[in-house]
This record gives structure tokens, sequence and C-alpha cells, in this order.
């Protein structure tokens, strides 16, 4: 990919849609794009925290492993997005996995270089904090999630979420989400068992709280799923 073509690439993300031209040139001047197969890891939880990458194609996993190998994904990012946001003003190490969950092409821009734009754009700071501060309030709506709902409501909360995020509307206003997270991904995101998510899932599906068409990808009824967690 030439440098103009970098450029027109994070000219589309948010956080660079206001920049002029010169200033956008300062960024793809020290941007690197590369293709990434799928289940290829970007990199690993503890290794140096050297870029921070945007998504111009495919899917990115990103998720925690403790020392008994158990899986906690902290989000699915996708085309248009950035990773990872603990990459701006910190040092040390990757907090996380990143595995490539189909063929991606991804803009990498070394941190180090990244920053000094940063100084030499203020307007551009800010609206890294804005992104940063989006994340943040996520990861505490998730976090009162796991505190205040049971399991059967962070489920319904973890289906809106990723309806809302990955989901395509339907002609009648239902939402089709794919059939590429597994029951272990789901119950993975909210910190629960696979057995759980399967049971859980079942017992939705005999309600008609959801419904599966014939490719196995769930049809989700958002104001239908809302109705259920305020009759709880």
């Amino acid at each position: 990919m030439k440098i103009e073509d970098i450029e027109r690439v994070l000219g589309g993300f948010t956080l660079f849609r206001e920049l002029d031209h010169f200033e956008l040139t300062k960024i793809a001047n020290i941007s690197i794009a590369r293709e990434w197969k799928k289940n290829s890891h970007v990199f690993l939880q503890g290794d140096p925290l050297e870029n921070v990458y945007f998504i111009f194609d495919g899917k990115i996993k990103i998720y925690k492993s403790d020392i008994s190998g158990k899986e906690q994904i902290v989000a699915i990012a996708k085309k248009g997005e950035m990773f990872p946001h603990v990459g701006f003003f910190r040092k040390g190490d990757y907090p996380a996995y990143a595995e490539v969950l189909e063929p991606s092409t991804l803009i990498a821009v070394p941190i180090s270089k990244f920053e000094k734009v940063l100084i030499e754009n203020p307007e551009l700071c800010i609206k890294v904090f804005k992104v940063l501060g989006e994340k943040i309030v996520d990861l505490q709506n998730r976090l009162e999630e796991q505190i205040l709902n049971n399991t059967y409501e962070q489920i319904i909360k973890l289906l809106i979420r990723l309806a809302q995020k990955h989901g395509m509307e339907q002609t009648d206003g239902t939402i089709q989400l794919k059939s590429e997270f597994t029951n272990r991904d789901l119950a993975n995101m909210i910190g629960t068992t696979r057995e759980t998510i399967s049971r859980t899932l079942t017992k939705m599906k005999k309600e008609e709280l959801i419904e599966l068409d014939h490719e196995g990808n769930m049809i989700l009824d958002i104001s239908m799923l809302m109705q259920e967690l305020n009759l709880l």
C-alpha cells in the first residue's frame, strides 16, 4: 500500500477525519500497512508495546489469558476501529493478545513516532482522549453488568451489544447476527461457562426471544430483548 493510499485510509477513521492533507501526510509517513492471515497473532500478551493498529479490513479478537490458560475476550475489533487503546501515552507491554479472526489488512503506527505527531497537533490529542473516554465508558458499563446483573441478564445485554456492533438490520427491523461467535466465545466475553450459554440460548429459543435462520445465524429483536430485561 502506497503512502497516498495509507493517507486515504487513515482519513476515513473518525480519529483523523478532520485533519488536513498536511497533517494526515505526517501520520501516513510513519505508518506501515500489512496483511495478516487468519488465526495469526498481531501481538501476544507481554510483547513490548510498540504499535497502535488501525483496521482497514478484517476482524481482530482482543483477549487476555491467565496462568491457567483461561481466556477472557476483551473486544472484537472490526474495520474502522483501532487497537489497543491503552497504546497511547503508556509504556510497557501489550496487556492482551490480538488474534486475527479473518484475513485482515492493518495499518501499524509506531507509538513513539505517533506521540510526536500528537504533541505537534493538540486537536488530535483531544480526539484521542475522546476515543479513550468512550472506551472507558464501555468497559465501565460491562463491569457494572457483571457486578449488578445475573448471568441471564448479562447474556441478554451481550447479545444486544453484539447485534448493535456486528449485526445486520433486516427489512422487518430485526437484526441478523452471523454465527461467527461460538458459545465458548460468548462465554469468554462475560466470564461464564459454555454450558451456561448453551442452556440459556436454548431457553431463549423456546421462549421465542431469539430465532435461528437456515444458516444458523441468530435473528434478534432488540426491542423484545430490552422488554425482557425490563420485566426481570
